[in-house]
């Protein structure tokens, strides 16, 4: 077990030094940014001074290695527009989209589990064709016209949420968290269903072929001939062997939810990493958008590995090595 870890943590590391070359080399291809920072009436001497100034006068190999070097030693450079490292940049947004990942992930378990295993042991009843209908709806409906409909009936029709912004926040461990506070709740459920919408889709519909596949099982009947409860078989034999799947895809989609929460974070305003991004890449803030993408990187690599040990603790009949890999 303890080889198979540092094997995948070797694997880790090399994915990792693969995706600095794909962002730096796709940093150099989107445009220059002196021509956003620099005004079209500066004298050619102030333009050098400052494409010199960012480094950008170097050859292509030297900016890599200098990135390289400023990551090992966590210094993605100094953003543009705030005039601060960009990790800090970064770091200040982070507890705010991962409060509200958590939300998200938390909501569409919450409700796709249930929904699923309901839908997964009376598949033909007229409340599980509604279930797998609401489904199908989630997985079709763009998430801005969802948000924007959240906004439209809950805010502005209801009064009962406010539409936007984070609310009242309490501070632990240095941190600024919104979940603590009643105004921070209410700031975060709109948005947090907004973006568990596909996810709890995607769960309720894996769980439930994962009921229909584990219910013919011979151990299942033989639990059910041993004269255990329906309620024991259930929770027992089927849901736990139904939860292997649903770990590693609640896992992965983890990393999604904190990587594409952007629309959702622009329509609720919600101050995090997804509506900084959009405004660096607005800016073209490179030592933002790079900071932002490794953190994004390092998050998957880091999900890919604990999913992968869940899924032996889960099933020891996976050895660790053959485990699932992306």
């Amino acid at each position: 077990m303890f080889a198979s870890i540092l094997q995948r943590i070797g694997q880790a590391v090399f994915v990792m030094f693969c995706m600095t070359i794909v962002i730096f080399i796709g940093m150099n291809l989107i445009g220059n940014p002196i021509d956003l920072l620099i005004s079209p009436s500066a004298t050619p001497a102030e333009r050098t001074r400052l494409i010199a100034e960012f480094g950008l006068d170097q050859p292509i190999w030297v900016q890599y290695w200098r990135f390289l070097v400023g990551l090992v030693q966590l210094d993605l450079g100094t953003s543009y527009i705030f005039n601060e490292p960009a990790l800090r940049v970064i770091m200040q947004r982070f507890p705010a989209t991962m409060e509200l990942a958590l939300a998200a992930t938390f909501l569409s378990v919450l409700i796709g589990v249930p929904l699923g295993l309901y839908a997964g042991l009376r598949p033909y009843s007229p409340v599980s064709r509604i279930i797998m209908t609401g489904s199908i709806l989630g997985f079709s409906l763009p998430t801005f016209w969802v948000g924007m409909m959240l906004i439209l009936a809950f805010s502005v029709q209801l009064g009962w949420l406010p539409s936007g912004g984070r609310g009242e926040t309490v501070r632990v461990l240095g941190v600024q968290w919104s979940f603590l506070t009643l105004d921070g709740l209410s700031h975060m459920l709109l948005p947090a269903l907004n973006l568990a919408l596909f996810k709890a889709s995607l769960i309720l519909r894996l769980t439930r072929a994962g009921v229909a596949e584990v219910l013919p099982q011979d151990y299942v009947r033989l639990a059910h001939a041993k004269g255990l409860s329906a309620r024991r078989v259930v929770f027992v034999h089927v849901l736990k062997n139904v939860m292997i799947p649903v770990v590693t895809v609640v896992g992965l989609e983890f990393g999604s939810v904190i990587a594409f929460s952007v629309v959702t974070e622009t329509i609720f305003a919600w101050p995090g990493m997804g509506k900084l991004i959009i405004d660096s890449i607005n800016n073209l803030d490179r030592p933002i958008i790079v900071a932002y993408l490794m953190i994004i990187v390092l998050l998957f690599v880091t999900i890919n590995l604990v999913v992968d040990i869940l899924y032996t603790v889960l099933d020891p009949r996976v050895q660790f090595s053959k485990a699932r890999t992306s």
